[in-house]
């Protein structure tokens, strides 16, 4: 996946991928058994597997059946993914069909310096960790365990020994908000190939009075494409949609002083915006929950991602393509002209589309307008000109 700082500013996708038939990513939720208590955790995780969930050959048939979906990339993901037995294996299995395989596990004592060395064996392309805080007293109250920062500090450590490419997770909230300087400094000693940022989404054990505000969004937004001109690694977001609409709007200013910069595109702030719109049409489209983005339980239960718990089908009654094409909730998540409220008049709809995640957990309805975006779109700046 590449960051803000490469080529696709929009968080797009390379050319040729059809939404409406393939995901770009496919997360699959391979057990729920997680020893942490995260104070945010979308899965509301449990100590123990789940004795419904996907068994080794059903394991390996799901993969077959996203590998037939265009190659996507496939991230495993929990729960903590190490606390399933034959984790290795299903990677082993993915990564000989040519697949681009990442984990994110949970940092506990479950992973071991060996395990690290046989990811590296079987060609994992990159293994993800969560940090969520630059101290102990951050971090660990978020996780909800004593000592969690120290042991991940501990594993990242041993992946840099190996010299394997880190990504490093961080949910930005109300617990963090006031140390992402600190957080970014940090990255950088622990030299992460991706800082990959998440926005609370209030779901699971989630909570709404943790979100930041709307105008906090944007002030995190525009500190983030800032700090991507500089940082030695790349920054990816996660329902943080809107931090698109953010990178287009910072390009076109520096574009007004800088007509010479590489990546060129239409003055977002002119008042004629056609060329604008047209110009968003033909950017990268962005992902967007179920829209490139396609998320499997543990059981087989088919989501648009685990932020929006909305099941479309289980992989268990019906192929995985047939549930991302056909399913009624995938279909409306990739038809942006349906969303409702000032998200269905935006110029940004398709490349940006706002968290359906948030939305949903917020207002119930996931085509509603994102709840937590303080843009106003100019269609409805027109109209209010015009009364």
């Amino acid at each position: 996946m590449h960051g803000f700082r490469q080529t696709h500013p929009s968080g797009g996708h390379p050319a040729g991928i059809d939404f409406n038939e393939n995901p770009y990513i496919v997360i699959w939720e391979v057990t729920r058994a997680c020893q942490l208590k995260c104070l945010h955790c979308r899965a509301d995780a449990q100590n123990k597997p789940d004795p419904l969930e996907l068994k080794p050959e059903e394991g390996k048939n799901l993969i077959d059946q996203i590998y037939d979906m265009g190659n996507p990339m496939l991230v495993f993901t929990g729960g903590d993914c190490m606390m399933r037995e034959d984790l290795f294996d299903l990677a082993e299995y993915a990564i000989n069909k040519g697949m681009r395989v990442s984990m994110t596990p949970s940092a506990t004592d479950n992973v071991t310096k060996e395990k690290m060395q046989r990811a590296k064996e079987v060609g994992l392309s990159r293994w993800a960790f969560s940090l969520d805080g630059p101290t102990p007293e951050i971090h660990d109250h978020f996780r909800g365990t004593p000592g969690s920062f120290d042991l991940t500090i501990e594993k990242v450590k041993y992946l840099n020994d190996l010299n394997m490419p880190l990504q490093l997770n961080t949910v930005i909230s109300r617990y963090n908000y006031e140390h992402l300087e600190q957080m970014a400094e940090l990255m950088k000693e622990l030299k992460v190939v991706m800082w990959y940022i998440f926005l609370l989404v209030p779901t699971g054990r989630g909570q709404l009075d943790a979100c930041l505000t709307p105008a906090e969004h944007e002030k995190v937004f525009r500190w983030l494409f800032e700090l991507s001109k500089t940082a030695p690694y790349d920054i990816k977001t996660t329902a943080a949609q809107h931090y698109r609409r953010v990178v287009f709007q910072q390009k076109a200013r520096e574009n007004r002083v800088n007509k010479n910069d590489g990546i060129r595109y239409e003055d977002t702030l002119t008042k004629d915006m056609a060329s604008v719109i047209d110009g968003l049409k033909r950017a990268p489209k962005g992902v967007n929950d179920g829209n490139g983005f396609l998320f499997v339980s543990h059981t087989g239960d088919v989501m648009p991602s685990g932020l929006l718990p909305l099941v479309g089908g289980n992989v268990r009654e019906k192929p995985l393509a047939e549930i991302y094409r056909n399913s009624p909730i995938f279909k409306d998540l990739r038809s942006p002209d349906k969303y409702k409220g000032k998200c269905g008049v935006c110029e940004f709809r398709f490349v940006c589309g706002g968290s359906r995640s948030r939305t949903y957990a917020v207002t119930g309805d996931y085509m509603d307008s994102e709840p937590f975006c303080v843009y106003i779109p100019e269609a409805m700046r027109k109209k209010e000109s015009n009364v």
